[in-house]
């Protein structure tokens, strides 16, 4: 490559990816057929419209390439219809509002600070300023549930406020959730008022056509989800329709596909749909859901060992590839930013989150969310789960005495006093390289 300057930071990039371990629930490792087909001659077309209706001429490739990644989309989720052109989570998301609500329905959604996701009405996105927003949350924290049972969801508590304020759309999914989703119960509340229901399953797309988690298709009217993630695709999203949201509305899939274009967006990205293609087709194969089972696995052996080494769990553990640790007894409110700012420096990427009842802010959190669909891409299997566990609490062991600081003007300077002493901390040091080596035995595909 002739710029100097983008191939020195693609290599480091790479490195940082080689030398540590992705464990950011939302993120994973696409084929390199999937990146292959990302920068293939279909980069360069433009095609506004859908497949048959187009608006520019040379599309007659195009659109076979949109069609097969329909009908692989429609068979693996089970759907009538789907639409694969959304850019990415977000606007397909804000696709179904636009399809149909108008601006001041009345909408509802997981709340962010209980694990849901911005576009499902939060205050500061767009779904919650054009929008009227009810927002539902969890139960108070629970630990050591039945995983066969656990549920941190209250339900008459979700009924009260949909009879009371009767929104057009109800969400179901999250961004932050360590248990199974029990969509009847969803169902049987939007059912009771009218409501569309959507579930978003942007974070356990590959865990549902894998056969670990129940599908929402049977009790939803729409589905949303992005492509990455447990999928493993490129980055992009899809909308779907339910044979449930098809007999409610006929005229559902016109409205979404009206809404993504030309209410949302131009021209598709005609490369990253033949990306979802390929991987779609790598999610049709009994590997798949080899993997799949094993991503659950490894959360669930993760999760033991956190939990076993005094660590409090939201929902007392998993039921997916998601943990969610809540750090306010460990460690105090806001101790979100010092974990993960810790096990970056050992090569162990996580994210700061949320908890439910979060004490602290959004910006300063007092929990960690972690997961194993990258670690599992890679291979790793529940032995090197406990190795990465034992890591992340030597870690949180050796920032005990680091709290968030009450006056808010201080704490910028205080984590940048932190960040300092643990660079130049020697077991810090010892820890990164004990990561570096364990992560290089696992190639990055």
């Amino acid at each position: 490559m002739k710029d100097k300057k983008i191939n020195q930071l693609i290599k480091l990039e790479e490195k940082r990816q080689k030398e540590g371990i992705e464990l950011i629930p939302s993120e994973n490792y696409a084929s390199k057929d999937v990146r292959k087909v990302l920068s293939s001659c279909f980069l360069n077309k433009y095609s506004e419209g859908y497949p048959k209706q187009r608006y520019y001429g040379g599309n007659e490739y195009v659109d076979e390439v949109e069609i097969l990644c329909q009908e692989r989309a429609k068979k693996l989720f089970g759907v009538p219809f789907v639409n694969v052109q959304p850019y990415s989570g977000s606007p397909a998301n804000l696709a179904v509002y636009l399809a149909i609500c108008t601006p001041g329905d009345v909408v509802m959604g997981q709340a962010l600070t209980a694990g849901g996701h911005l576009t499902h009405g939060h205050n500061v996105s767009a779904t919650g300023i054009y929008y009227k927003s009810i927002q539902y949350t969890l139960k108070s924290q629970i630990s050591n549930l039945n995983p066969e049972k656990a549920d941190l969801f209250d339900y008459e508590e979700i009924k009260h406020l949909a009879k009371k304020y009767r929104p057009k759309l109800i969400w179901v999914g999250a961004t932050a959730y360590p248990l199974k989703f029990h969509y009847e119960k969803f169902a049987k509340i939007a059912d009771e008022i009218g409501a569309y229901l959507a579930a978003d399953i942007a974070h356990i797309a590959g865990l549902v056509v894998g056969g670990v988690h129940p599908s929402p298709v049977p009790y939803v009217d729409i589905v949303t989800t992005t492509t990455h993630k447990t999928l493993r695709g490129p980055r992009g999203a899809m909308i779907m329709i339910t044979p449930k949201g098809l007999k409610k509305d006929p005229q559902l899939p016109k409205k979404i596909n009206k809404a993504v274009f030309p209410g949302l967006q131009g021209g598709p990205h005609d490369n990253q749909v033949a990306a979802i293609a390929v991987a779609l087709y790598e999610a049709m194969q009994p590997s798949f859901k080899k993997y799949a089972r094993q991503v659950v696995k490894n959360a669930k052996i993760l999760a033991k060992v956190l939990s076993q080494g005094g660590l409090k769990l939201v929902g007392g553990g998993t039921e997916n590839h998601l943990i969610l640790i809540d750090l306010t007894s460990t460690l105090g409110a806001g101790a979100g930013i010092f974990v993960q700012k810790a096990l970056d420096l050992v090569g162990l990427t996580l994210n700061k989150n949320t908890v439910p009842g979060e004490s602290s802010s959004p910006f300063y959190p007092s929990g960690v969310r972690l997961g194993t669909p990258a670690a599992t891409t890679r291979g790793m299997k529940e032995k090197e789960m406990k190795f990465i566990g034992k890591i992340i609490l030597q870690v949180i062991n050796l920032i005990k005495d680091y709290h968030l600081p009450a006056n808010k003007e201080t704490r910028q300077k205080y984590i940048e006093s932190f960040e300092k002493k643990m660079k130049a901390n020697r077991e810090i040091k010892i820890l990164r390289k004990k990561v570096k080596n364990f992560a290089l035995r696992f190639p990055i595909p």
